[in-house]
């Protein structure tokens, strides 16, 4: 070791309080920077775990394959595990007490399905010949059927037929179509064969059956052996590498095998959080924002032991002085400061990465109680740890280290012995460099006058206390803006399906005795009552927006399907108030008012991606003419006009809006009354249906299902687990970047108060002296409060741009997969403006008033702090 690094060792050891800060910076930032790795990799391994609990572990499902085929894509190279199994058929559940599941649905798995499949065996065992099946407790708690382990049955089973003249149900049905029961129009089984089965087995109801499933799953075993080669399964592929082109490899080998694209599948929601997503733009998207929130982090990072390290080389000045006045060469004094820096990280690494470790297990422990309760997730959180993200951590680590030592090196390299004697390379005294307009003095005074000077006479110091809020003003309004475009993304792509169960009632009429009695129940958290019916208006060409001229002639006037929504009228007398208008408006029998949805966003195949449009330039007081197309008659029957009294983009519970071409419109009972008065009921079906939220949707569902329904005929479509995938990942997302955005407020802070304090601190001597030549308390109170308020107006007037450019830029990657008007977040900036001054101002009294007490003459004598 050379006689330079001896001194810097020395050196070090003599200033332990600054040095152990330095370490502390250093270590704050690993962990930091540790923390986001593992945080990242750890909630992909949480979601990847709790998504094959749920739905089973395979990534691309090939539908009826040969045998010939099913040897192709078992010698595949990327095919690890197949997964057989075959849908059977349906049979008649006798007795069943559910109206909308009258059947048994017959499925096969082979021995490999059932261990990768999610199959929660209540009581029993699972099949292990073709002849033994497996039950779901569901059959009992909801159909009322009582099956024993032991006891066989033998059952007809056969294919779900619908003939009718719906013809999206026409051909053969599966557990994705309810169950049809209409009073005209029915479905059959057909190919009914018997079978008979030994129940070895009760599970729990399998979590991939759908709620508006007809038919209660059970299980039998698929014994590939006595496999014919006429007969087809379905093979369920693990690969042993999922890769970003795993769409267009898997067609390609299901073309050379000769499977059809319809017949492939693909498990998209275990996928993604391999990172592999089918919408390439929304993955860009999400690539694009995720690096530009790891360059904020090391930006942070870099900030954070830059101002470190630019303390520590000021602090030194007369060491590195000393060693420049006996021979000491410009690079022996820049390879100081970089051989500080490299002890420094050699300690400060591997501590940051264990803490930063701890400090997520830690986390961890705390957060998973809250995320298994609120969501009712089985799998929690593990720290995972690999083996590229401890090298990624150490890699950005070094790499912030040498970036942030660069400046200081630099500068050091350029300390002479008597600049660092006069202290001159800190200190500015020029008239040029102190010079502040006259009308500072003449508005706020002396004072001020004097606290500007302060800062512009010590310019190193004031910059790096800028920078150190102007990285905490741009983390802080980046990552919350973050959020705010991902949330709003995410209710592109879930656009009004906010209610957690929808119940379908038959017919124009219901029992509101019914309705009451469910929303009484303990869970339901809020509802609404909805009657919906279609009609028809014409628009002329200047109520059309742009991108539905272009589909007429100049001449024409525009058809639009009207969807009216009626809702009851204490319900519509709320949302009156939350969209802002008289709540008396709705109920105007002379202005038959109506609330218009004039935009809303929808997926746009043309341009591949989801948008916010208009859907009519029209304004409040507008009045729209609306009538009924008789189809039998092929009239057109004025029903009167309406006027449009509000215009919003809010949508109550349960409404969705339909898009282009249509309008949603809100209107009252009264006014249903006065449109309708002339048509005959049957003309003009209601369609009631109530929507709910529920605090437990499940218990709901069961509670429902228990109420008695004086022959009301109602379907009931639990959208939980639909929803509940998106939920989980919005919380965890939440829980992530605020915890991110708190970690990285206090760090920030921390900075500012260790430059503020340090800076002050060296100040003692100059505070000393003003108190010397007459400065009052109040004068010097007063002095203090100036300097705070110009720290935060510098900052501000740097970090608010800055975050805004920066917010734009996240706008604009986000526009490739949604398009919706760029808007400032208001409320976070009026917080980020009256954090500053009051963090800046409690800093600076508080380190300032600790002054008060110093001797004078003492303070003057001091030569080092």
């Amino acid at each position: 070791m050379n006689i330079i690094n001896k001194v810097t060792l020395q050196t070090m050891k003599g200033n332990k309080r600054r040095t152990l800060v330095t370490i502390i910076g250093v270590i704050i930032s690993v962990a930091m920077i540790t923390a986001v790795s593992t945080l990242g990799t750890s909630f992909m391994d949480l979601m990847k775990r709790q998504t094959i609990t749920e739905e089973g572990n395979w990534h691309v499902l090939y539908k009826n394959v040969s045998q010939k085929q099913l040897e192709a894509i078992q010698k595949d190279d990327n095919t690890e595990t197949v997964l057989l199994s075959r849908d059977i058929g349906y049979a008649r559940l006798d007795g069943s007490e559910n109206e909308d599941k009258p059947y048994l649905f017959v499925k096969e798995y082979d021995k490999e399905a059932f261990s990768h499949f999610s199959i929660d065996l209540i009581e029993g065992r699972l099949p292990e010949a073709p002849n033994e099946i497996v039950i779901s407790e569901h059959i009992e708690s909801n159909g009322g059927v009582l099956f024993d382990i032991g006891e066989t049955v033998t059952i007809g089973v056969g294919d779900r037929v619908y003939e009718g003249s719906d013809e999206h149900y026409n051909g053969q049905l599966n557990q994705n179509n309810p169950y049809i029961n209409d009073e005209n129009e029915t479905e059959t089984l057909k190919n009914v064969m018997p079978k008979t089965y030994t129940i070895v087995g009760i599970m729990e109801r399998p979590s991939w059956e759908p709620f508006w499933a007809p038919g209660y799953t059970v299980l039998s075993y698929l014994d590939k052996s006595t496999l014919t080669e006429n007969e087809k399964v379905n093979a369920s592929v693990v690969l042993r590498k999922v890769r970003q082109s795993i769409f267009s490899d898997t067609e390609q080998f299901a073309k050379k095998i000769g499977v059809s694209p319809d017949s492939l599948s693909y498990h998209t929601n275990l996928l993604r959080y391999y990172g592999v997503m089918k919408n390439d733009g929304i993955r860009t998207t999400l690539i694009s924002l995720s690096s530009i929130i790891m360059a904020i982090i090391i930006i942070g990072s870099v900030s954070l032991i830059y101002n470190a390290f630019a303390i520590s080389v000021s602090e030194r000045s007369k060491y590195l002085g000393m060693l420049a006045s006996i021979g000491a060469t410009k690079k022996q004094k820049r390879n100081s400061v970089f051989f500080e820096g490299f002890v420094i990280g050699m300690i400060s690494i591997p501590l940051g990465i264990l803490f930063g470790l701890i400090g997520i297990g830690i986390t961890f422990y705390f957060i998973n109680s809250l995320i298994q309760g609120t969501l009712g997730v089985e799998e929690s959180l593990k720290v995972v740890v690999t083996p590229w993200s401890i090298l990624i951590s150490i890699a950005l680590s070094a790499v912030t280290i040498a970036l942030s030592l660069y400046i200081p090196a630099r500068r050091a390299s350029k300390i002479s012995a008597i600049d660092a004697i006069r202290l001159s390379q800190e200190i500015k005294l020029t008239k040029k460099a102190v010079k502040t307009s006259k009308l500072v003095r003449k508005i706020f005074g002396i004072e001020a006058e004097i606290a500007l000077k302060n800062l512009k006479r010590n310019k190193r110091r004031y910059i790096a206390t800028i920078f150190s809020f102007v990285i905490s003003i741009v983390l802080f309004l980046s990552v919350t803006f973050f959020i705010d475009q991902l949330k709003k993304g995410m209710n592109f792509t879930n656009y009004g399906s906010d209610a957690d169960i929808l119940i379908s009632f038959s017919g124009n009429q219901t029992d509101e005795k019914f309705v009451s009695s469910i929303t009484s129940l303990d869970t339901v958290t809020e509802y609404n009552f909805i009657q919906t019916f279609t009609k028809y208006t014409r628009a002329n060409v200047q109520l059309l927006p742009d991108y539905l001229k272009e589909s007429i002639s100049n001449n024409d006037s525009f058809e639009y399907i009207v969807r009216f929504y009626v809702m009851q009228d204490e319900k519509l007398v709320d949302f009156a108030k939350e969209i802002g208008i008289d709540s008396n408006l709705p109920f105007d029998d002379k202005r038959m008012g109506a609330i218009l949805i004039d935009r809303m966003p929808y997926w746009d195949d043309e341009e591949r991606r989801y948008v916010e449009r208009p859907l009519i330039e029209a304004n409040v007081g507008d009045r729209l003419d609306i009538y009924h197309d008789d189809v039998e008659s092929g009239e057109k029957i004025n029903l009167g006009s309406i006027e449009i009294i509000s215009l919003t983009n809010k949508l109550p519970l349960g409404i969705q809006a339909t898009g282009p071409g249509n309008l949603d419109i809100i209107i009252s009972k009264e006014t249903m009354k006065t449109l309708l008065h002339n048509l005959p009921l049957e003309k003009t079906p209601l369609n009631p249906r109530l929507y709910l939220k529920s605090s437990d949707p499940i218990k709901t569902e069961k509670n429902i299902e228990e109420l008695e329904e004086n022959g009301v005929h109602y379907d009931l479509y639990n959208y939980y687990y639909s929803k509940q995938h998106n939920n989980q990942l919005l919380l965890i997302f939440k829980v992530f970047t605020y915890g991110f955005i708190i970690l990285i407020t206090l760090i920030s802070v921390a900075n500012i108060i260790n430059t503020l304090t340090t800076s002050i601190a060296l100040r003692r001597r100059e505070f000393a002296m003003l108190r010397s030549i007459g400065m009052t308390p109040k004068s010097f109170n007063k002095m203090i409060r100036y300097e705070s308020m110009f720290y935060g107006m510098k900052a501000l007037a740097y970090g608010l741009p800055i975050s805004i450019a920066i917010m734009f830029l996240m706008h604009r990657t986000m526009i490739e997969s949604f398009m919706f008007p760029f808007r400032l977040p208001w409320m976070n900036l009026g917080i980020v403006v009256g954090s500053v001054f009051f963090i800046v101002t409690l800093i600076m009294l508080y380190s300032s008033g600790k002054m008060k007490k110093d001797n004078i003459i003492d303070t003057l004598k001091q030569e080092n702090i």
